[in-house]
Order: C-alpha cells, then sequence, then structure tokens
C-alpha cells in the first residue's frame, strides 16, 4: 500500500510505502525540501483504518495532523476535473491551506480502538469464508446430492465448524476488550439500550467513531456511513432528487440495514414513522431515514449520558 503525500504550498509531492521505510524516505523528502515535519500541520482524508499506521508515524515524531471527510473535502472544492492519487492530494493539501484557522488538531489514537477494528476486521474475513463454504456446500448438494464421501463437502463442512468455533472466540476477545475498558462498556451500554442495535453493530460504532471522539457530531458520521442526501440541484437547468453521496463507508451502512428493519419492528415510535411515511415514500428510502435517526438517538444518548427509555405513547 501506497501514501500520496504533497506540500501543496511549494508544489511537492512524493509517493511512499505506508511503512517503515517509506516513513524514513519521507522524513529525507521534507529535509531535503527544507520541510520541518514538527512545525508542519497534516490533512488526511478519513479511511476509518487505513491511515492509522500513518497516524502511528505522525504521533511517534510529534506531527500535529487532523482527518477530514473525503465527501468534506470534494464539496469544499465546488467543480473539479481529473482524479488520480496525486491530483487527490494536492487537493486534499489545498484543502488544508484554506481551512487552516477553523481545523482542529486530532487527540491520539487510542489502542484499544486499533485493537477493536483488527478483530472486527478478522471476524468479518472469517465470517465471508464461512458463508462462501456454506454456499459451497449448499451447491454441491444441490447438484450431485448429499455425497457424505465427497471430498469437497467434507472439507468444506470441517472448515466451516472451525471458523465458526473461531468468530466465538474473537467475539469474546472483543467482548473482553470492551469490558476492561470503563468509556468503552459504557457507550456499549448505551448503544444496546437502543432498540434494534445488536452487540456487532455497538461494537463497530464504537470502533469506527472511535468511541465516539473521532466523529463528536452525529451528521458527519451519518454523511460518512452514507445516510445523509444532498441536494442534486444548478440554477434552472439541473433539478434531480436528492442524493446520497458514493464516498461513504458502505460496510457500515449495509449493516445498519438490519438494525433499521429491527426498530421499524420493535420499536414503536420508529414503527409508527415508518407507518405514516409508507404511504407516500418509498420503503428504501424510510429505511435510509430510521438509520439516520438511529445515529441521531446514539449521539444524543451517549453525549448525555443516558440510557435508551422508551417513552412513546401513541396518539389517540
Amino acid at each position: 500500500m501506497t501514501l500520496d503525500i504533497c506540500c501543496a504550498e511549494q508544489q511537492l509531492h512524493i509517493k511512499i510505502e505506508n511503512s517503515i521505510k517509506g516513513f524514513s524516505d519521507l522524513k529525507k523528502w521534507s529535509k531535503a525540501n527544507k520541510i520541518d515535519l514538527q512545525q508542519t500541520f497534516v490533512v488526511m482524508e478519513f479511511t476509518g483504518g487505513y491511515e492509522y499506521r500513518f497516524i502511528q508515524f505522525c504521533e511517534s515524531i510529534s506531527i500535529a495532523y487532523c482527518r477530514i471527510s473525503g465527501l468534506e473535502i470534494k464539496r469544499s472544492m465546488g467543480m473539479t476535473r481529473g482524479k488520480s492519487d496525486k491530483v487527490d492530494s494536492f487537493r486534499i493539501g489545498q484543502y488544508g491551506e484554506e481551512k487552516i484557522k477553523k481545523l482542529e488538531q486530532a487527540k491520539p489514537l487510542d489502542n484499544n480502538v486499533l485493537q477493536l477494528k483488527q478483530l472486527l476486521s478478522f471476524r468479518k474475513r472469517l465470517v465471508r469464508e464461512t458463508a462462501g463454504l456454506s454456499a459451497t456446500v449448499k451447491e454441491r448438494k444441490h447438484i450431485y446430492g448429499s455425497n457424505q464421501k465427497d471430498p469437497i463437502i467434507k472439507v468444506a463442512s470441517e472448515k466451516i465448524k472451525t471458523n465458526q468455533k473461531y468468530v466465538k472466540l474473537i467475539e469474546e476477545e472483543i467482548t473482553t476488550l470492551i469490558t476492561a475498558n470503563p468509556t468503552m462498556l459504557f457507550n456499549y451500554r448505551i448503544l444496546r439500550s437502543i432498540k434494534g442495535i445488536g452487540p456487532i453493530n455497538a461494537w463497530m460504532t464504537i470502533a469506527y467513531t472511535e468511541n465516539f471522539v473521532s466523529f463528536t457530531d452525529a451528521r458527519k458520521y451519518a454523511v460518512f456511513v452514507g445516510v445523509v442526501s444532498f441536494e442534486h440541484t444548478s440554477g434552472t437547468s439541473v433539478n434531480g432528487k436528492k442524493r446520497i453521496s458514493q464516498m461513504a463507508n458502505k460496510e457500515l451502512k449495509q449493516e445498519l440495514n438490519q438494525v433499521a428493519k429491527a426498530a421499524i419492528t420493535h420499536d414503536a415510535e420508529i414503527r409508527s414513522y415508518a407507518e405514516r411515511k409508507l404511504k407516500n415514500k418509498h420503503y428504501k428510502i424510510i429505511l435510509n431515514n430510521v438509520k439516520f435517526k438511529l445515529i441521531l438517538r446514539m449521539f444524543s444518548l451517549v453525549k448525555r449520558g443516558e440510557l435508551y427509555v422508551e417513552n412513546y405513547r401513541k396518539a389517540a
């Protein structure tokens, strides 16, 4: 994996490996171009994980940095033409120069959050592999019948059982990690008190908000997830429908689907909202709106430090 880094002011660019060797190359490049890294403010795009190794490098030598969502940077640039990693790095640099007075230095990374993300990432790989193996077994049984001597079915079935055992082990590690961290555990309990939110979605929310430190604003997180629509109009010539940005974390958005469906089923207030809106809106739009409502609820409760208490009463 590589990183594109630029100094927009001096129109300088370098592509480095996202590794110790690459960071060493960056220090040499900076010295050659008389760039004092300790006096530099680094602006990077929020990717939800790929930037962590570079952040650790920045923290190790006291480089100030902040992370901005890709959509915020894109919208600030107005109409642009062309796209490449090098071009994007200059656009991020230009954004930083324009907004420098408003940007705030990020807080240091929490190693517990990093470990949580790594565990969730590995769990996802196991779950996906298991789903693929299950599909293989189902397909072969459908075509060839339930032949107990079929080596493919036998091996795949054994791997499925092994993966399920490892998924359980990883989930136990995640539970141990959350339980050992008081602030994580407190926020986890708040999230779980919301109808529709299960353990996995609570874990993922804590991981991707970095325990509500990197994201403190519900709307910004909703934009990152991809549940906020934006106007698509321009004068009198363009008058399109509101659109969801494709620059979003689709994994988080997909995971919220089941949460929203469960909330519509079990939460009286959200169910009433969905029933009203179904009269004149498409189900997918309503589902998206419910996701946004749930994100607003999560952030509101975490900010107040309160568990969710249902007090909805349907009007007579």
